[in-house]
Order: structure tokens, then sequence, then C-alpha cells
């Protein structure tokens, strides 16, 4: 049973929460409950529980800061934040201490079990995994090699080795190469594969590498042409022809450093190694080996930039309401290759939860009126954050931009024609212009004026006009708007100006107009 503290300022939502779900039924234990941030703060580094629930706006200290020195003072439990939608620009930075999860208010019960659900499996998981290495801290372990290996052998703690000790220890080689194996999946059923084994098998008992444990991935050092050959020789055929789904070898990752000639170079091909490993997140669907010669020639560190988040998202929801599935792939495409050359995959996983966000944010106000089954907040950020590899997550954004132009695309939309004027329905209100939206549909905009006119008798502005003031007069009869309002309201920002294209139209004021209905 785990423990969960409950920290809310506002008395009625903890009681709500103590019996929305049946926390007994879901593993947990509820231990203690909290009105501010700085008793949140002080509970949490007393009694240590395994999950905190907590709204991010608490009195005294924001839930933001409570996570940030939680975890400054080693604090490893996890975090459910629950907040209004407003408040994401605060979750992003929760997301970075290791928030699991982020919900908004109006807490649905069956979202939070669910929440609750993943959770408890992944605390059942590190508790596994803690007994699990805490079994294998108590086997031996070859401190010299590991040191050799990482680059972490000094003089200094350690004396060197003699070469006469390195030929007596079996380490004595004219070339040496690193490879670090670790599971491709978790869907693998036999967890118990070992590369190394493989490998003794392969050279046929000759004494040709060296490996530790560490981290659940094998660290293995070939030592001598002969381990280099026929490690060359396993990858050339693994690469040809791909192993059976399901079988030990289609759980292999293998990241693997040059080839060097002494012992003190040793720990460059392992960083190389290590480097590739820590990028299986770029690799493509079904890669299962990195090599030194993939590393990119130069990777930049990642820090979110709000100006390429805006881009993005303009270019993306654009093409999206313009139903333009062609760009589309071709923008996520270019995003891909533009986050491959980056090293901070947190914050990489950060930004396309935005972008998510963001885009589903500017549908719904654009199509206010048509139910899109957009999964929710929760899950999206749960199944970006969860994700293994960059690919998975840009093909699940892929899914939802083609969900999201099946929701609101209109069947008996033929032309490129009607897709246009089924845009300007939907944003007439906006600023919109034959110059920005054109390329959305494929065409430069002196040509697009061109068919348009032709095809409807009118111009594109015209159109828009047109389509503003039929809005207008529907508002002006319902009679709950100001005139200035409704000018707002379909897209004039000058109340003068609207008064002089209403006039124009329908050749009486928009005051004249509404008394008509009185």
């Amino acid at each position: 049973m785990y423990t969960v503290l409950i920290a809310d300022d506002e008395q009625n939502i903890r009681e709500g929460l103590k019996y929305i779900v049946d926390w007994n039924a879901l593993g947990f234990r509820i231990c203690g409950e909290t009105a501010n941030g700085e008793d949140t703060l002080r509970f949490i580094l007393r009694e240590n529980p395994a999950l905190v629930l907590m709204d991010i706006r608490m009195p005294k200290m924001y839930g933001t800061d409570i996570i940030q020195k939680a975890r400054e003072h080693e604090y490893s439990g996890r975090f459910i934040i629950l907040s209004g939608y407003s408040d994401f620009t605060y979750a992003q930075t929760a997301i970075r201490y290791g928030v699991d999860s982020y919900l908004t208010k109006p807490l649905d019960e069956d979202e939070l079990a669910a929440t609750l659900q993943k959770i408890a499996a992944i605390l059942d998981e590190e508790q596994n995994r803690s007994e699990n290495i805490a079994h294998l801290k108590d086997k031996a372990k070859n401190v010299i090699l590991y040191e050799i290996i990482t680059g972490s052998y000094t003089a200094s703690h350690t004396p060197r080795l003699s070469p006469a000790e390195i030929r007596q220890m079996n380490l004595h080689a004219d070339i040496y190469q690193v490879v670090i194996y670790e599971k491709y999946s978790d869907g693998t059923a036999d967890n118990g594969y070992s590369f190394a084994e493989l490998l003794k098998t392969a050279n046929k008992g000759n004494n040709s590498f060296e490996y530790f444990t560490e981290n659940n991935s094998e660290i293995i050092l070939l030592k001598g042409q002969f381990a280099l050959n026929k490690f060359q020789d396993f990858l050339n055929s693994y690469e040809q022809k791909s192993p059976q789904h399901g079988s030990p070898l289609d759980s292999l990752f293998l990241s693997y450093g040059r080839p060097v000639t002494s012992l003190a170079e040793v720990s460059l091909s392992y960083q190389e190694a290590l480097t590739l490993k820590n990028r299986r997140f770029f690799c493509i669907q079904g890669q299962h080996t990195l090599g030194f010669r993939e590393l990119p020639d130069q990777m930049q560190h990642w820090e979110m930039d709000r100006n390429v988040l805006d881009e993005y998202c303009r270019r993306l929801t654009g093409y999206l309401l313009s139903f333009n599935r062609g760009m589309v792939a071709e923008t996520l495409f270019e995003l891909e290759e533009l986050l491959y050359h980056t090293d901070d995959i947190p914050s990489v996983k950060l930004f396309l939860t935005d972008l998510y966000l963001n885009i589903k944010e500017k549908v719904n106000l654009t199509y206010n009126t048509t139910e899109i089954p957009f999964p929710s907040n929760a899950d999206a950020i749960s199944n970006i954050s969860s994700s293994r590899h960059l690919y998975e997550i840009i093909r699940y954004i892929s899914e939802i931009t083609e969900m999201i132009i099946n929701a609101t695309g209109s069947p008996s939309r033929t032309t490129v024609l009607d897709d246009i004027v089924y845009y300007i329905d939907h944003n007439y209100r906006n600023n919109i212009k034959l110059e920005s939206i054109a390329p959305l549909f494929g065409y430069n905009s002196a040509y697009l004026g061109k068919i348009f006119n032709k095809h409807f008798g009118e111009s594109f502005n015209s159109y828009i006009d047109h389509k503003r003031i039929e809005q207008s007069k529907e508002l002006l009869k319902e009679k709950s708007l100001k005139v200035y309002e409704i000018a707002e309201a379909v897209g004039y920002k000058n109340v003068d100006y609207f008064h002089k294209k209403f006039k124009k139209y329908v050749g009486i004021s928009p005051a004249e107009y509404r008394r008509n209905y009185e």
C-alpha cells in the first residue's frame, strides 16, 4: 500500500479528493493533508509519501517551488498536479522536475483512477527494480575494469597497472572496442537474455571480451581483432536480416564506439557508445543498433524557444484548418529533422507537449460548436512523456492531426475553392488575408485571388465582408450584445469601420437594422 499526501488550500476539495476514488482498491493509503505550500514541503520531507496530489497554486509557496525544493532534498516520490488549463506554464516547470501527471479541474474521477493505476504500476516496477539492483550490488564487481572503461581510472586512487599486471588480468590487446547492450522493448518476453552469453557462444570460449552490468545495461569491452571481427560479422548478419518478432534477438539494442588501440583510449570508445545509447530516443522504427559513425556532426543543447513553438503551431494549425494533409506531414517531418540534432530529450518532449496543447486550443476555439474527440490533456502528456522514441511522438501527433481533419472536414467539399470557403466560414472572425492563407492551399495570392473572383463573382475581401455582415445581422436580432461587441465578434476591431461596411452592404446602420426587429 503506497502513501498519499493531499495538498490543497480548499478544505472542501481535500475532503472531496478523499472520497472521489477507492484509494485502497487502487493500492494507496492517504497519510495526510495540508493546506499551504510550506506545510506541504515540511510534510513531504518528514514523511516521504510515495505520492503527492497537489494543487499547483498553493498559499505561501507555489507547487512548482515545492517540487523543486523537494527534489533538491532528494525526494523521489511521485507528483500529480491539479490546476486549470491557464496554469500550464507552471505545469511546464513542474514537468521538468518529474511530475507524473497534470490533471485539470474540475477533476474527472475516471481520469484520476486511471492515472493512479499507472502510477501504482510504476511504483511496483520501481520497487522490483530496487530489489534487483540491491541483489546485483551484493555481487562482486571488477572495479578496475569499470574504472578503465568509464575513464575514472586514475593514479590518485588506484595504482597504475604494469604491463605484466595487464597481461595477468587478460586485458592486453592490440585493439579494443566498447559495446553497450540494453533491452530493446519491454514487450519482449525473454527478460533474462544476455548479449554477453551470445558473445561467449560466437567466440567459442575464446577469452576475447570483458563485461559488467550497470543500470540494466551490459557494458562490453571487446579485446583484439578476433573479437572485433566477430562483432562486425554479427552486425552485418543482424542488419541484413531482421530477427523474428518476439525472439531473443528481437530484444537487442546495441550502441558501440570506435575501435581504439590502447587501454587509455577505451573510455573514448565508451563515451561514444554511451552517447549513442542515450540517443536511442532518435532511432527510427525497428532500428536496433547505433554505431559511432552515426553520431551527429554537431549536437546542440535544446532550449524551448517560444518563437519556434509559435511558428510551428501557426503553420500546423493553418494546414489543419485548410485540410492540407501533405503540408502537415511535411511540417512534422521538418520538425523531426530539427529535433534530431538536439541532446535534451526532456525539453524535446516538453516542446512537443506544448505544441500539441496549443494546437488543440486553437482548433477548439475555431470549431467551438464541433465535437472533436481529442484525448485528455493528462493522456496526451502521459503518452508524450512516456514515449521511448521521437518517431512515436511524431506519429501520435500525426494521428491526432488526421483525426482533426476527419472531424472538421465536410464530405461534400470536392475542390480547393470549397476548402477555402470552408476555411473562411470558420475563421472569418480572425484577421485573415489572402496573402496568409494562399500558401496553406498551395497557391500564390495573386493567382488564388483571380480564380476566387472568377468563381464567386466577387473578391476575396468582399466575400469575407459579406460573411461578417450576415453574421452580424443575426447577432443584432438577438439583442444580447452591444454594437461594438458585435463588431469585435465578427472580426472588425474598429466599430466605425464596421458601421461603414454594414451600411455599404445593408443600406442602413446597425442601430437602424436592430430597431426594425424591436
